[in-house]
């Protein structure tokens, strides 16, 4: 079996990173492209201006808003007037970081991540999600090679309104299982290749690391306190889910994304969200034992993750709702990436499984 591993050059965590941002990028050449989210700019613009002039760089910085589509990425780059930097520097949240992925793509540019929030994988990761003018995800672009550089200033990450945090760990929390179906089952990474050694372990370390420390890191990230526990939360949340997923491969809780984002009241509910309450059901549709899910769940309500789909925003979900849940889930390319194939009734099945067990109900 061959595989191949892919991941950031270099990841730098810790409170107070952001201020190295312009001796880390040095290395990528003089004259980078800074995308960045109004408000973030608003709040550290001036850090961001001072690092990297004591680097010796001249930033072009952009503030970016908006949906990541192909003409914004055009007009984005158009607006440079013909100055191609050395590296694109995304900084903030997932959109800022995406346009800057999505410049670097088409420029042909190293890519750095700075993440201001830990809601998801996405700053290690070669993914660039795409969109229309509706806000319809249209396509997955990806990087040819992972972020240059990862650059988490966890003092950020711990003063960020906790609903992110909580987002990142329920999309973090999957990956051991999604990639344990990959591994088991036929399934393929998104370098195209199957799950090695590597990308499987550290799936498994994520969700021990979480486990672990989830509780007492998030009761830090309320205080706004950087402590021991965050820090492994943060590293969980960013680099291991990441590594993991792009190693190992997606499986059943994000295909479940398929049908949530045209349900009812659930749509809108974030993608961490989306895959905390998915895993419960690919762990349902894996025929679990109760004990196993009772455990899981009682983690999330100490934590406070959503476990249902009145908790997604669904109230009173009806049978036809969840039945097009499924429908839309059986259209993900993820799905075929389990030990055994699920079909439209057996994910019914999962759901309708843990709405009850959520709800206190026998199954």
């Amino acid at each position: 079996m061959s595989f191949l591993f892919g991941a950031p050059h270099r990841y730098h965590q810790g409170p107070g990173k952001l201020d190295e941002l312009g001796p880390v990028i040095a290395h990528c050449g003089p004259a980078p492209l800074i995308v960045a989210d109004a408000f973030v700019l608003d709040l550290l613009g001036d850090r961001i201006r001072a690092s990297c002039a004591a680097a010796g760089l001249s930033p072009q910085i952009r503030a970016f808003a908006g949906e990541i589509t192909y003409p914004a990425i055009d007009a984005l780059i158009a607006g440079l007037g013909g100055q191609i930097p050395s590296v694109a520097v995304g900084v903030g949240g997932g959109k800022a970081l995406d346009a800057a992925k999505a410049v670097a793509l088409k420029l042909g540019l190293p890519a750095v991540t700075v993440p201001t929030i830990a809601s998801n994988d996405s700053p290690t990761s070669a993914s660039i999600a795409m969109y229309d003018e509706n806000h319809t995800m249209i396509a997955v672009d990806r990087l040819h090679r992972s972020p240059e550089v990862v650059l988490v200033d966890s003092a950020l990450i711990a003063r960020a309104p906790v609903r992110f945090l909580l987002a990142g760990i329920g999309d973090a929390l999957s990956k051991k299982f999604e990639v344990d179906g990959c591994a088991s089952g036929t399934g393929i990474t998104p370098f195209g290749t199957r799950p090695g050694l590597t990308g499987i372990a550290i799936a498994d370390a994520c969700y021990r690391t979480l486990r672990a420390h989830a509780v007492a890191g998030v009761a830090a990230a309320r205080r706004g306190e950087v402590t021991a526990d965050l820090e492994a939360v943060i590293e969980a949340t960013l680099l291991m889910s990441g590594l993991g997923f792009e190693n190992g491969g997606l499986s059943l809780a994000h295909s479940l994304t398929r049908g949530l984002v045209k349900a009812r009241g659930a749509a809108s509910a974030p993608h961490g969200d989306h895959i905390s309450w998915g895993l419960l059901v690919q762990l349902a549709a894996e025929e679990r034992e109760e004990a196993f899910l009772r455990d899981l769940l009682g983690f999330y309500r100490e934590i406070g993750l959503p476990a249902s789909l009145p908790e997604l925003g669904m109230d009173q979900p009806e049978a036809a709702e969840i039945a097009a849940i499924a429908r839309g889930t059986m259209t993900a390319p993820h799905l075929k990436n389990l030990a055994r194939p699920v079909d439209e009734a057996a994910i019914i099945a999962a759901i309708i499984r843990i709405e009850a067990l959520a709800g206190g109900r026998d199954v």
